[in-house]
């Protein structure tokens, strides 16, 4: 079975980025989309420190120690961009202006519910950040993430056993392995890796599947 790597996934997820939209992709993984944006779509990426109109990431030699992104990665900032004080980013995120937000994920429960800033275990950092603000403040919350955990477990689950971050926000998931819609009905696979069977698919994921494709 041949998974998709971190840039694949990267490149997935952009491919769903509509012209014109504004958009704030989460620390970690989620980052990586903002190399793969169509050059042929307009798409107005924010950062929760205070930055709207980011570009890719610089070349290596041409960082710009005063241009950091919210999880203290160099950025670009592309003709236009501008950066602002992080209390009226916070008033953007939460006042329902972003269009998408891209995150990570410990959980996606089978109802949307997220869950990826702790995972309860007593040594753990919490790491919450402005996730919760962007869980329920943009218009639409794609997941980005690894479908298993190290441990060979579903992070696709019918309800989260970490700490929530946000209560059915979720609207679609982007795993190594599938493309995953939140529905009514339950999980929705759209899209499914070259060479790995549905059933197997569902087997990993260990709860009951729709096949949307």
């Amino acid at each position: 079975m041949k998974r998709l790597n971190r840039e694949q996934m990267a490149a997935r997820v952009a491919q769903d980025i509509r012209e014109g939209a504004y958009v704030n992709l989460g620390i970690g993984l989620p980052t990586l989309v903002a190399n793969h944006l169509p050059a042929d779509r307009e798409i107005f990426l924010q950062s929760e420190n205070g930055i709207l109109g980011m570009g890719p990431a610089p070349a290596s030699g041409e960082e710009d120690p005063d241009l950091i992104n919210a999880g203290k990665q160099p950025v670009t900032l592309l003709a236009g961009g501008a950066y602002f004080h992080h209390g009226d980013s916070f008033a953007m995120m939460r006042g329902g202006h972003l269009d998408v937000c891209v995150l990570g994920a410990f959980q996606v429960s089978v109802q949307g519910d997220l869950a990826n800033w702790h995972t309860g275990a007593p040594d753990a950092i919490p790491a919450v950040g402005g996730a919760m603000d962007l869980a329920i403040g943009a218009k639409q919350v794609f997941v980005m993430m690894e479908h298993l955990t190290k441990g060979g477990e579903s992070k696709l689950v019918e309800r989260c056993s970490y700490p929530l971050t946000g209560v059915g926000c979720v609207s679609r998931v982007y795993t190594d392995l599938a493309v995953i819609d939140i529905t009514p009905e339950g999980f929705a696979v759209t899209e499914i890796v070259p060479e790995l069977e549905f059933a197997e698919l569902e087997r990993l994921t260990g709860m009951p599947l729709l096949d949307r494709r």
